[in-house]
């Protein structure tokens, strides 16, 4: 190889060298921080082809979400209940010269997180009783409002003084530790049979009064129907009467013969035996006819 071919080649590797510290991109999904000698001089934002000085460096972050799930940590609430709880945590870098010149990493970013969560999850459980966390009454229960005030005061912290956005704090699980746990469900299961027993009477006091009110308005049906069944039977009877009379004065003679004739249904059968005079004026219909009525 000839020195101007030497040389040619050094200027091109020169170029090349050049454009590739002087020209870089960057993705939807991360910021590039431009550095020199060490000091932050501006954040890129947006995705593309971009131009820095050669002697300047590039730090790029991912300002994706991220996930944090902090060690279960062991907390006490205002009425002196243990509780181990095992939250997670939802953040994002949002300004990565401040993030770099506080934290540097995310693990050390994840590191400031627990302090901060830790220690207003500790405040603000010590404000709360243990029903307001777990209740079998949905009105009851505190946590979610807790849980956003945490994440708010969380993230106005940790961006004011790390650079990042907590976006949502939450609980995964939450558990009794192992030498509280029977001495809880105890109290628990009390707590469910008293509820119960209340139950039970109220629906007994319920039933009672249901009893007492069907009782009534039975004897108020049945009165009345009573009463309707008197006047009927009344107006029958009077009806019958009426016919009755009627009947006997068109035709005494036959009136008393049909009359006669239905006794005789009556008290006479084949199994009966019945010994009368010869003049009975039962037995004249029997003995002299139509003449026997007259």
């Amino acid at each position: 190889m000839t020195q101007q071919q030497k040389i040619l080649a050094a200027a091109i590797a020169g170029g090349l060298l050049l454009v590739y510290l002087t020209f870089y991109t960057t993705r939807e999904t991360e910021f590039a921080l431009i550095t020199q000698f060490g000091r932050p001089v501006r954040t890129v934002v947006n995705a593309g082809l971009h131009v820095k000085w050669p002697y300047q460096s590039i730090l790029r972050f991912d300002r994706r979400l991220r996930v944090y799930n902090p060690r279960p940590s062991e907390f006490l609430t205002r009425d002196k209940k243990n509780l181990v709880i095992e939250n997670y945590v939802v953040w994002r870098i949002d300004k990565p010269e401040l993030f770099v010149q506080s934290v540097g990493d995310t693990d050390s970013a994840e590191m400031r997180l627990h302090d901060i969560i830790w220690s207003g999850l500790s405040a603000a459980l010590g404000t709360l009783d243990l029903e307001s966390l777990v209740s079998a009454s949905a009105d009851k229960v505190q946590a979610a409002a807790m849980l956003d005030m945490l994440t708010t005061h969380t993230d106005l912290t940790a961006l004011a003084q790390y650079g990042i956005s907590v976006v949502d704090v939450r609980i995964k699980r939450l558990n009794l530790p192992e030498q509280n746990k029977q001495s809880v469900f105890a109290r628990m299961r009390a707590e469910r049979g008293r509820i119960a027993m209340q139950y039970r009477a109220e629906g007994e006091e319920q039933a009672l009064v249901i009893r007492a009110t069907a009782d009534r308005e039975k004897e108020a049906i049945l009165s009345a129907a009573y009463k309707d069944a008197e006047t009927i039977r009344g107006e029958g009877d009077a009806q019958a009467t009426r016919i009755y009379g009627e009947a006997y004065s068109k035709n005494p003679h036959f009136y008393k013969l049909v009359r006669t004739l239905e006794s005789y249904k009556k008290v006479l059968d084949d199994k009966t035996t019945i010994i009368l005079n010869s003049d009975s004026a039962l037995l004249k219909v029997l003995t002299q006819g139509e003449a026997g009525v007259k």
